[in-house]
């Protein structure tokens, strides 16, 4: 039977991105698919998180139909490096805050090379795009309390609903029951659908010793010598800055590793030691604006599954990995493709609920074999190794300086 509609808790740029998929699939029946998004939150969220896309992510960005305005209103990066950060001495040959350089990779692979946008900028985009749309409705300070579903007395037929309770902000806790085919959770790392589903702690997986500070920065790194995206290797002050927009804006992500057990308070009062240490020029306060600033623990973690039912995960609602190297973000919107296409098929007749399955083995396998295991080394290679030695021992960084010098591999290492 075809879907006549579908509820989605969590209207963050996953949530945004299957409705807005979902909105614009092409429906033969009377009725389009209806979609209805509910949100805890007043708005979107404005903290710096992940920017950029990977190329698994691009092609459902351009299916969704966005991709064109995500370059427009962000870039496409074109270089990502690895430096040594030196304890001491400014070295203006290698960009000021005596770094050297390990690997580059060159970023450039055709049409589905990366792209870049602000989460937060992708969200109000996406949010643009479904407005005026009849079939899409979007519900902020709504937070779902309860999720459930009834399925058809006949097992050899299709059939049934889901449910969710949602709680209106304002109204008292009065809770109010919406129904649908299917209900997805797309409500980022802290799901409350994933809690229904399989209790309040289970989740497995671990979390990392090290916190994570995101600022958003205005300063002036091009003068330094500063590429698109550059990893530094150093025991305490390892580190990630990446632009977030075009030339000639100054707006930059720096994304760094403190110790644990810090306030927020401490974190922020200890923002001007770590960007002297940092960032090239050693600069003071005052020769650099911090406009957004977001501490926050990185975990490791994979539901148990992302289906039951006909109630869905996608994206950090069912998997967590640590940022670096954005597989997170990225893998979350392939989640996102991957469950638009299992249904759109349920809808056409071209599948029967089975596949839903098949959405939720594949995709765990993808975090487990892929996702899991890179974004681990990604960011044990910031601070678990000697930076003296990384240029030796380090096998990625040897294999992307063969495949700068070969061009050969380097079609390989992009196919």
């Amino acid at each position: 039977m075809p879907i006549s509609s579908v509820i989605i808790s969590g209207a963050g740029p996953s949530g945004l991105l299957l409705a807005l998929l979902l909105a614009r699939h092409p429906t033969t029946t009377a009725n389009p698919i209806h979609i209805t998004l509910f949100d805890a939150a007043k708005g979107l969220d404005p903290r710096p998180r992940a920017a950029y896309y990977g190329p698994a992510a691009v092609p459902v960005l351009a299916r969704a139909g966005v991709l064109q305005d995500i370059r427009a209103r962000g870039f496409d990066p074109r270089w990502m490096t690895w430096k040594r950060l030196w304890d001491a001495g400014v070295h203006e040959e290698t960009g000021g805050n005596g770094a050297e350089l390990l690997g580059m990779i060159d970023l450039d692979s055709g049409a589905d090379r990366q792209a870049c946008l602000a989460l937060d900028e992708l969200g109000a985009l996406l949010v643009e795009h479904l407005a005026g749309r009849a079939n899409v409705e979007i519900v902020w300070g709504a937070r779902v309390v309860g999720v459930g579903q009834e399925e058809e007395e006949e097992e050899e037929e299709e059939g049934g609903s889901a449910w969710v309770e949602v709680e209106r902000e304002g109204e008292g806790g009065r809770r109010e029951r919406r129904e649908a085919d299917y209900v997805v959770g797309c409500d980022g790392a802290s799901s409350q659908v994933r809690r229904l589903l399989f209790g309040e702690k289970n989740f497995p997986g671990r979390t990392w010793d090290e916190q994570i500070v995101a600022a958003n920065v205005n300063y002036d790194f091009t003068k330094w010598g500063y590429h698109d995206i550059q990893f530094f290797i150093h025991p305490e002050h390892w580190h990630m800055v990446a632009r977030l927009c075009g030339p000639p804006r100054e707006y930059w992500r720096v994304s760094y590793g403190e110790r644990s057990g810090l306030t927020h308070a401490e974190l922020l009062e200890r923002v001007p030691a770590k960007f002297e240490a940092m960032l090239p020029g050693h600069p003071k306060p005052g020769e650099y604006e911090v406009v957004g600033f977001s501490p926050y623990r990185v975990h490791q973690r994979l539901a148990p599954s992302m289906r039951v039912g006909r109630i869905m995960l996608a994206a950090d609602a069912a998997h967590l990995c640590n940022p670096f190297g954005g597989l997170g973000l990225t893998g979350g919107i392939v989640d996102v493709g991957g469950l638009y296409d299992c249904l759109a098929g349920i809808h056409d007749g071209l599948a029967d609920e089975s596949i839903l399955d098949v959405y939720s083995d594949v995709r765990r396998a993808k975090w487990t074999d892929i996702i899991d295991p890179i974004s681990s080394e990604n960011i044990r290679r910031l601070f678990a190794q000697d930076p003296e030695r990384a240029a030796e021992t380090d096998e990625f960084l040897q294999l992307i300086n063969r495949v700068e010098r070969d061009e050969e591999l380097k079609k390989e290492f992009r196919a």
